[in-house]
């Protein structure tokens, strides 16, 4: 199957990123495909009418309610005299009944209705599956501590530029944190409401006094954002009222799963037997798992940034040319499958609720982020037909009854032999070295072994030998005779200077 074929299980159109009102703006899965100001614009759209709705039946049941009363009070009109009394106290007391109902669940069910509108596939609950209440220990307390006051401190320097504006700013960001203090029964797109009606009433106020200066607007909206989101970051991130951590759980479990899961199989186009391609997939990697670390939107948004430059880099170091689009998607799924990133779902919801929306609609940013969303969506989704395999074998893969192994002579239709999975290749001729290599060393082994058990029988037979040499042929050792009269010639000389005799 060529290679076209394979991708189009996994290719994205571009224009499938933007948003579906066609502002031009960048769209998030989260937000049902728009950017966040047709979200928002939606939601509050969709909010008010059935706020309207609302106090509309409201109206019709205490009219209702009214009429019922009346009714009994003076006596039942002629028309409904043949109605039995238990029918007609039946639906007088129905509406009353549900006007009450009504009235008691008006702020919950406003809520549920917006949230199956916008979220279906992210409903909230209002209780955790286990009692368990999350605790934290006290060093991590003292760190976080720590990292509010140093962000605090920080703000503060930063405001100090701005003299009294800076002042009116640091009031404000102190006001909405105490007002945020006291609504702990919000659930979390509430509070993501509350954060970016903040973010954008500032904005515009910022935006005045700066005369439209974008940058200098940027620039003070990213410490407001650091200020607020490292004092909210405790409760708001991946909290008891959602399903993020759920989802966290079944997302790194469904990885796991998917480990089998290869380069060729998604078409990427890396190399990483090349020293800067797999470089830059390590960088990537360690990139994507540092997101969690950090308590900022912007901070969690800048490492995928830096970790889609490092796919980019190692696209490039493999094709040695500039990477497409069309590559950087399968890659970043080979990435985030590589490197099965803690709480990546968390991550993501964390990013989309409190995000400078500014950061997620346009820029490189944004187009970054929205790219990491459909790989998550695409992760979730995936099966055969999206990797070429079928049924039955994607079935084996994830059981774990089998591991994918590639027919050479298919892959040698389809592309160089020399280009399939190089580390593949390494691996099994270290396998096939450490096999020659226990098979030396089996041999030398077995011949220790010959020889310590044939040794004793060889020293045997050497004494054997010696003593019958012996026997045959005894050895006598015999003295040299010495004579007398020694030729004068082989006495040794005189010493000069000694007794004289005469």
């Amino acid at each position: 199957m060529s290679q076209k074929t394979e991708r189009r299980g996994i290719h994205v159109d571009q224009s499938e990123l933007l948003c579906k009102k066609g502002c031009g703006y960048y769209g998030n899965t989260a937000w049902q495909g728009l950017c966040s100001k047709c979200w928002r614009e939606e939601y509050q759209r969709v909010r008010q009418k059935q706020i309207q709705d609302d106090w509309a039946l409201a109206e019709k049941l205490q009219r209702e309610e009214e009429a019922a009363a009346f009714a009994s009070s003076h006596g039942a009109p002629a028309q409904a005299q043949s109605t039995p009394p238990s029918s007609q106290s039946q639906s007088s007391l129905g509406p009353f009944s549900k006007f009450e109902e009504k009235k008691t669940n008006e702020k919950t069910r406003k809520v549920t209705t917006v949230k199956k509108f916008f979220s279906p596939s992210s409903r909230t609950s209002s209780k955790k599956d286990s009692p368990e209440v999350k605790t934290s220990s006290p060093s991590t307390s003292r760190h976080a501590s720590f990292d509010s006051d140093q962000v605090s401190k920080d703000f503060a320097d930063f405001l100090k530029s701005m003299q009294r504006p800076g002042r009116e700013i640091h009031k404000q960001c102190r006001s909405f944190l105490l007002s945020m203090s006291s609504k702990k029964d919000l659930n979390a797109e509430e509070v993501s409401e509350c954060v970016q009606d903040f973010y954008q009433g500032l904005a515009d106020r910022l935006t005045s006094h700066f005369k439209g200066s974008s940058e200098s607007v940027e620039q003070v909206m990213d410490q407001v954002e650091k200020y607020i989101m490292t004092r909210l970051y405790k409760s708001v991130f991946c909290p008891e009222t959602t399903d993020d951590e759920k989802k966290d759980l079944a997302m790194q479990n469904r990885i796991r799963a998917l480990h089998w899961v290869n380069i060729q199989m998604l078409c990427v186009p890396m190399d990483e037997e090349i020293p800067e391609a797999s470089e830059s997939v390590v960088k990537a990697i360690t990139d994507i798992i540092e997101m969690d670390s950090k308590k900022v939107p912007r901070d969690k948004l800048a490492c995928v940034t830096r970790c889609s430059k490092h796919i980019f880099a190692a696209i490039g170091s493999t094709k040695r040319e500039p990477a497409s689009a069309d590559d950087f998607l399968p890659a970043l799924i080979y990435i985030v499958l590589k490197a099965n990133p803690p709480r990546l779902q968390s991550n993501i919801q964390y990013i989309t609720r409190f995000c400078n929306p500014s950061r997620l609609m346009t820029g490189e940013d944004g187009y970054y982020f929205t790219n990491l969303c459909c790989a998550a969506a695409f992760i979730e989704k995936l099966d055969a037909q999206s990797l070429n395999l079928t049924p039955e074998e994607f079935q084996s893969y994830m059981s774990g009854q089998a591991s994918p192994q590639f027919d050479r002579s298919r892959l040698a239709a389809d592309s160089d032999p020399a280009a399939t999975s190089p580390a593949l290749a390494q691996l099994r001729r270290n396998l096939d070295l450490l096999s020659d290599l226990d098979a030396r060393q089996e041999a030398l082994m077995e011949a220790a072994r010959k020889l310590h058990a044939e040794l004793p029988a060889w020293s045997e037979s050497v004494r054997r030998e010696v003593r019958d040499a012996l026997e045959k042929q005894p050895l006598t050792l015999s003295r040299p005779a010495v004579t007398d009269n020694a030729d004068a010639n082989e006495l040794p000389p005189q010493r000069s200077g000694g007794p004289s005799f005469g």
